[in-house]
């Protein structure tokens, strides 16, 4: 029988973002974080840049501004998952990439979703931002799991421990 006692001894709990991080989930949520990067790209370039031609003064300011918080939200996306992937694949330590992320701002920025010259965005322009929020909150989520404090318990706080401690204590374990 294999000696588990080591994981019951209730010191710390497991942290799921942590693990996270190195799962499948994580690399699909990188790509697609990456693959909306390059969609938003390619909008801008493209489409984007026709259809702001059309604008009203309005609407080429909301446009603008929009697509401005647009790509900033994104880079700043960008660059957490990066430095998250770059852990992962074992190019830095957790340690640096947590100096790093200190220049990485995850903060909402706010999007003007009405008022004179909103209505005019294009409908692919709304969903890019819708997008990019959604991502924004997820990763939001995820480093505040990360980045919280593991709770320290005493090791025999869990009864679990308790049982297993005097278990080993009358069969001499």
């Amino acid at each position: 029988m294999t000696d588990h006692t080591e994981t019951f001894t209730g010191e710390a709990p497991i942290s799921f973002a942590n693990r996270l991080i190195g799962s499948d989930s994580f690399n699909d949520l990188f790509r697609q974080g990456m693959a909306l990067v390059e969609e938003t790209a390619s909008y801008l370039d493209g489409p984007g840049r026709e259809a702001s031609r059309t604008l009203s003064r309005a609407g080429s300011l909301v446009y603008a501004t929009e697509s401005m918080r647009l790509t900033t939200r994104l880079m700043q996306l960008a660059s957490w998952l990066l430095l998250q992937r770059a852990v992962n694949e074992g190019e830095m330590t957790a340690a640096q990439a947590g100096q790093e992320k200190n220049k990485v701002n995850l903060a909402s920025l706010s999007t003007a979703t009405s008022g004179p010259g909103w209505e005019e965005i294009p409908l692919e322009l709304k969903d890019l931002i819708t997008a990019s929020v959604h991502l924004q909150k997820r990763v939001q989520q995820l480093d505040g799991a990360m980045s919280e404090k593991e709770i320290m318990r005493p090791a025999n706080a869990n009864p679990v421990n308790q049982q297993l401690d005097r278990l080993a204590a009358a069969f001499g374990g």
